[in-house]
């Protein structure tokens, strides 16, 4: 059972994480190929721990959220990447992709278990910021359908390896994923403040 104090100051930092601006993307280099999409979630902290959390999240929940998680999460990214490319506007993409980084990070540090259709929820909500902001990136004479190939496969990977953290390590996966949560937040907020 998580007290009413953890779930304020967890509110609180996610809130303020939200508030500040992000500036996630700066100076990533021109995004126009499968290759480029393939590399770029390894390119941000942001990127990974967003990824790997959502994997851990899902091993800890186990059932039906090994792959509705993941692939919540690619859909919604991909549909923001829709958007960005047709230059739909999105409002707050660089504070929602930090507080991504928090919300996903606590989620996973304090073990919350909510149901499978709630994680849904949540992680869809955050991966369209993630597809969004990317698929902006993409200039207009590049391939930029090539490049959310790439961004998706390399998606896929990430959410891959924090299940199978999950399904490898056994009695002591909990405890390890839950300080991969904490570390996951705190880069998050050391993010929103530029420390990072």
């Amino acid at each position: 059972m998580i007290s009413a104090s953890t779930k304020r100051n967890s509110l609180a930092a996610i809130l303020l994480a939200a508030a500040m601006p992000a500036y996630a993307h700066v100076g990533v280099g021109t995004p126009s190929s499968f290759a480029a999409g393939l590399a770029h979630p390894l390119s941000g902290l942001d990127h990974m721990t967003v990824m790997l959390a959502v994997g851990l999240w899902a091993a800890m929940k186990g059932g039906s959220a090994v792959w509705a998680w993941p692939l919540a999460f690619l859909g919604a990214m991909l549909v923001g990447a829709a958007l960005g490319m047709l230059h739909a506007p999105l409002p707050f993409v660089e504070p929602g992709i930090l507080a991504s980084v928090v919300a996903l990070g606590l989620l996973v540090g304090l073990a919350v278990d909510l149901p499978v259709s709630a994680g849904v929820a949540i992680i869809a909500l955050l991966a369209l910021f993630h597809g969004h902001a990317h698929d902006t990136e993409v200039p207009e004479n590049a391939g930029g359908l090539e490049y959310m190939a790439g961004f998706a496969m390399a998606t896929a990977l990430l959410h891959g390896i924090g299940i199978a953290a999950g399904l490898g390590l056994g009695p002591r996966f909990r405890g390890l994923a839950r300080a991969a949560g904490a570390a996951c937040a705190a880069a998050g907020i050391g993010l929103a403040f530029g420390m990072l």
